[in-house]
C-alpha cells in the first residue's frame, strides 16, 4: 500500500548529530519538502548563447533533498516498542514489514489493526471474525450470529427447568422433561392424584385407593386400602367372626354366612335374656354414678348462698295454697365440711306457724348423711340466716341460734326424716320485706345459711 513521504516522516525523530553543511546551522525538521531534485531541459537544443542562468540545475537543493533523505531517523512506531533505526530513506521499506505499523483488518471489520496484533484481532475480537461452537463445532461469521446459535444450539448442554440438578443437551430437553425428570408430576395410576415423580414412590405406601390382599385369603383378589377394615369386619366370608350380642355375653363365632344366620334366629330368646340382665345392671351403674355426681356437686364449705327468684309470684302463690302451711321452697343440700353434717334450708315466703301471712319463715334441718356414724351426736353447731340488702349501703337482716342438745331436731336423722327442722317463723315481716330497703331487687333476694362449728354448747 502506498504512502507519501510527508505521511512516513510525520512523527519521525531524529537522532542527535552535526549536519555536514556547515552553512546550514539549524536543525532539521519533521516537516520536510517531499520534490524531487529535477533538472527540466529546454525545449531546444542549447548553444553556448542561447544558456542562460534560468536553466542551471539548482546544486545546492539537490544536495539538501539528498542530506535530508541519508539523514537517520527512528520507525515512527518506536514508541510503541520497534527499535527500527536507519535512514530516511529506507523507512518505506522498513514500513512494509514493521510489526507495529497498521493495516485495515483482513476480515474488513473496518479496523485499523496493529500486524503484531492482527492474529489475535481477526481470532477474538473482530466483529467479522469466523466463530466455532464449542459443542456442536459449527461456524458462524459475526459476532450476531454467534450470540444467535448460543440460545439456540441443539447441542449446548443446559440446566433442566424444573430444577432436577440434571445438564442435558437443548435438543434432548423435551423428552427429558417428559419421561426422565424427577421433578415432572406424575398421576397415581391408583388415587389419579398428582405428585412429583421422585415422591410418587412414598405415596404409594399411603395411597388410600392402592390394592391390598385380604388378609383372610377370601374370593376377592383385592381391596382398596381405605376399604380393607370395612371389608374385614362387614364382607369378608372367610374371616371367624362372633356373635353381634357379644357385648352382652353371647360366645358364639362362626364364618359370616349361612351359619351365624341360623344361629341369629335360633337364639333370639338367649340373646333377650342376655340384653335384659345387661340392662338392669346398666341402670344400677347409673343409680350409683349418680350418686357420685351429687355428692361431688354438694356444697361442703358450711355455708350455702342461696337465690331465690319470681319473689313476688311464689309470695302470691303461698298466699292463695288452701291446705297445708302454705308453700315451701326447698335449698340444695350442703355439709358444714367435707366430712360433716348434711343440712337443707326451707323457706315459707308467705310464713308458716305463727308468722303466717304477716312474716317469712325460714327453717334448717339436719339429713342423713354418708358420714352420719362417724359424726358426734346431737348436732351442736350455732346457725345463722342472713338477708342481704341490695342497696348501695346494705343494712342485712341477721338471725342465729345456737342448738340446745336436748332437741329432738338435732338427733341423728332417720333413713326418711319428715321433721320441719329448727328455725324462725317470723323472720322478717312482709312490710320490712316490700317497703323498707331493697331486700327484693329484680324480683329476687339472696339469702345465706352459714354453720359455725367454733360456737358450741359445752355437753
Amino acid at each position: 500500500m502506498g504512502r507519501s513521504l510527508a505521511l512516513w516522516t510525520k512523527t519521525l525523530s531524529f537522532p542527535s548529530r552535526n549536519s555536514p553543511n556547515k552553512s546550514s546551522k539549524h536543525s532539521i525538521t519533521t516537516s520536510i519538502n517531499t520534490s524531487s531534485c529535477t533538472i527540466f531541459a529546454p525545449a531546444t537544443t542549447p548553444t553556448k548563447d542561447n544558456i542562460t542562468p534560468a536553466s542551471t540545475p539548482d546544486v545546492s537543493d539537490c544536495e539538501k533533498d539528498k542530506d535530508i533523505m541519508g539523514s537517520v531517523v527512528y520507525c515512527i512506531h518506536h514508541k510503541e516498542g520497534c527499535k527500527w533505526s536507519d535512514q530516511l530513506r529506507r523507512l518505506k521499506g522498513h514500513l512494509q514489514t514493521c510489526k507495529y505499523d497498521a493495516l485495515p483488518c483482513t476480515n474488513h471489520c473496518g479496523a485499523q489493526i496493529a500486524r503484531i496484533l492482527m492474529d489475535d484481532h481477526v481470532r477474538y475480537t473482530c466483529i467479522e471474525r469466523v466463530i466455532k461452537c464449542e459443542y456442536c463445532n459449527g461456524e458462524m461469521k459475526g459476532e450476531a450470529a454467534g450470540e444467535e446459535h448460543s440460545r439456540t444450539c441443539p447441542v449446548e448442554p443446559i440446566h433442566c427447568e424444573a430444577k432436577c440438578g440434571v445438564k442435558i443437551p437443548r435438543r434432548m430437553l423435551a423428552k427429558h422433561k417428559v419421561t426422565e425428570c424427577s421433578k415432572r408430576l406424575l398421576p397415581c395410576r391408583h388415587c389419579g392424584r398428582q405428585f412429583v415423580a421422585d415422591t410418587i414412590n412414598s405415596h404409594t405406601t399411603s395411597c388410600p385407593r392402592f390394592p391390598l390382599t385380604c388378609p383372610n385369603r377370601c374370593e376377592i383378589v383385592t381391596v382398596a386400602r381405605e376399604d380393607l377394615e370395612h371389608h374385614i369386619k362387614h364382607a369378608c366370608h372367610s374371616m371367624l367372626t362372633s356373635c353381634s350380642f357379644k357385648d352382652v355375653g353371647c360366645r358364639f363365632k362362626s364364618l359370616r354366612g349361612k351359619q351365624m344366620d341360623t344361629h341369629m334366629e335360633e337364639a333370639s330368646q338367649q340373646h333377650l335374656t342376655l340384653m335384659c340382665s345387661m340392662v338392669t345392671k346398666q341402670q344400677q351403674q347409673i343409680v350409683s354414678m349418680k350418686k357420685v355426681i351429687n355428692n361431688l356437686a354438694v356444697n361442703q364449705s358450711g355455708t350455702l348462698i342461696w337465690k331465690i327468684t319470681d319473689v313476688l309470684e311464689k309470695l302470691e302463690e303461698g298466699r292463695h295454697k288452701l291446705c297445708g302451711d302454705g308453700l315451701e321452697l326447698i335449698s340444695s343440700p350442703f355439709y358444714t365440711s367435707q366430712f360433716g353434717y348434711k343440712l337443707q334450708a326451707s323457706v315459707f315466703l308467705n310464713g308458716n306457724g305463727s308468722g303466717e301471712n304477716t312474716h317469712v319463715s325460714v327453717y334448717i334441718k339436719i339429713l342423713p348423711g354418708e358420714f352420719d356414724a362417724l359424726l358426734k351426736w346431737s348436732f351442736s353447731h350455732s346457725v345463722a340466716f342472713t338477708l342481704f340488702d341490695q342497696s348501695e349501703k346494705p343494712c342485712n337482716i341477721v338471725e342465729s341460734f345456737v342448738p340446745d342438745p336436748s332437741w329432738e331436731n338435732f338427733q341423728r336423722p332417720s333413713t326418711q326424716p319428715d321433721s320441719l327442722g329448727f328455725g324462725f317463723p317470723k323472720f322478717v315481716s312482709h312490710e320490712t320485706l316490700l317497703k323498707k330497703r331493697q331486700f327484693i331487687k329484680d324480683d329476687t333476694i339472696f339469702l345465706r345459711i352459714k354453720v359455725d362449728p367454733s360456737k358450741i354448747v359445752a355437753v
